[in-house]
């Protein structure tokens, strides 16, 4: 299916596991890509590995949390493809675990700088871009615990609240003008990001750590990370022409019940 075809899409936090998966299901729909994360070597393998399947594919290390290397990475785009269609602005960490009582401000402020600031700074740079276009889609990445408190996770959960926030607002601004932005919310996927939230919690056992929280979804499991990215790139194409500031539960089933 070319459900992309000849369409030119970033992604950030493209060395992770949802943002890879995300990738991969965008080169096989015919998408050109340009990969971003502060990771530059993990960046470049996995840059190298859909280049390998065919893909066309441009990548940038940036730093999503500073100004001037979001302007980068989005002129690098502009650079390679003459335009930006679409954008997964992806990028995040999941930080300590402690109650908000006791969370290191340090931590608090990295966290926000990334998963809140570097959301509105890719969001605001490339929505400049995409209206002078008139056209374009963004998804950002948001979470279930944009709409629930998760103990332990305060610097995390407030950055997600946050997120969730843009989405709307831009999406009632610029829907107008042609432009759309989403977000999703997934629950819990099975990524390295998890595992090491597991990992603090569950004194080292991720396994017991992940069938007991797959236990919060109705599907009795977590989620994978291609599952997320399978609604990413619907969300990112013209399917979705009618879809404009939704937040997208990926997530078994979670939000919807009052289970574990």
């Amino acid at each position: 299916m070319a459900r992309h075809s000849d369409q030119s899409i970033i992604v950030t936090g493209a060395a992770g596991a949802i943002g890879f998966a995300t990738c991969e299901i965008l080169a096989r729909e015919g998408a050109k890509l340009l990969l971003v994360d502060i990771n530059g070597d993990r960046l470049a393998e996995r840059a190298e590995a859909l280049r390998s399947q065919g893909a066309h594919v441009e990548a940038c290390v940036a730093d999503c949390g500073e100004e001037s290397e979001v302007q980068r990475y989005a002129q690098a785009a502009i650079d390679a493809f003459g335009r930006i269609d679409g954008f997964f602005n992806n990028a995040g960490v999941e930080g300590a675990i402690a109650p908000l009582h006791d969370y290191p401000l340090d931590e608090f402020d990295r966290i926000l700088s990334v998963n809140l600031r570097g959301v509105f700074l890719g969001q605001r740079t490339v929505t400049q871009v995409m209206v002078k276009q008139g056209a374009g889609s963004i998804v950002n990445t948001a979470s279930i615990g944009s709409e629930r408190g998760l103990a332990g996770g305060g610097a995390y959960n407030a950055a997600k609240h946050g997120v969730l926030g843009l989405t709307r607002t831009a999406a009632s601004e610029v829907g107008p003008l042609g432009v759309r932005v989403n977000c999703i919310e997934p629950g819990v996927i099975e990524t390295p990001l998890l595992n090491e939230v597991l990992e603090q919690m569950y004194d080292g056992d991720i396994n017991k750590g992940l069938k007991a929280i797959g236990r919060v979804a109705t599907l009795d499991r977590c989620g994978k990370p291609w599952e997320v990215g399978t609604v990413v790139s619907f969300l990112l194409s013209d399917d979705a022409a009618y879809v404009n500031g939704a937040a997208w539960e990926i997530d078994g089933g979670a939000l919807a019940t009052i289970r574990h």
